[in-house]
């Protein structure tokens, strides 16, 4: 969801994780000239339309192709052991539709879902500054009411994400999402 959290957890992971790197949905969204306006006369940004997920899935298919290479290309450290180079790399998709694309979706081996109550995000996201601005009464009248509707195709559609409390402090999300994916890759070296 809108101002979860995403992106704070997804770049401390990153930092955290050796040979990772993220990619956020954000840097998808198509011009402000071609995004569609609703009956409000709200520009609808929180739908898959107002995204290139052509252009996230390909840049996502430069990563799988050599993990390595694109990560060094971007300015991505990247680590070797001892002897050789480590074979695994790990990639951070992060966005607040990524669960409802069903082509990237099948392509996670974890899913984490960040929500926040009603208040707080309407909080944060009047915080934050959006180019161009929310008009007066967007969140209420296009964005809230948008992610009741992406969330609830995704519980329908998606299986196995784990919903984490966006209230909690960001150093305890990191930890329990960190754990949980060393673990994941501890398994896979196996």
């Amino acid at each position: 969801m809108t101002n979860g959290g995403k992106t704070t957890l997804s770049k401390n992971l990153q930092k955290l994780i050796s040979n990772s790197c993220v990619i956020s949905q954000d840097n998808f969204f198509k011009d402000v000239s071609v995004v569609s306006v609703d009956a409000n006369g709200f520009k609808e940004y929180d739908t898959l339309d107002a995204l290139h997920m052509d252009r996230m899935m390909a840049v996502i298919g430069l990563w799988q192709k050599d993990p390595q290479r694109f990560m060094t290309s971007r300015g991505y450290p990247v680590t070797f052991t001892a002897t050789e180079p480590s074979d695994v790399f790990v990639l951070i998709v992060e966005g607040f539709l990524i669960f409802n694309h069903g082509p990237l979706n099948s392509l996670f081996n974890k899913r984490y879902f960040l929500q926040i109550p009603y208040e707080t995000c309407k909080e944060r996201r009047s915080s934050r500054v959006y180019v161009p601005p929310d008009a007066p009464g967007y969140f209420d009248g296009h964005v809230w009411p948008m992610y009741l509707k992406y969330r609830k195709e995704m519980e329908e559609t998606v299986n196995d994400i784990v919903f984490l409390d966006g209230t909690q402090k960001s150093e305890t999300l990191l930890s329990t999402v960190l754990a949980d994916v060393q673990e994941m890759l501890m398994v896979s070296e196996r």
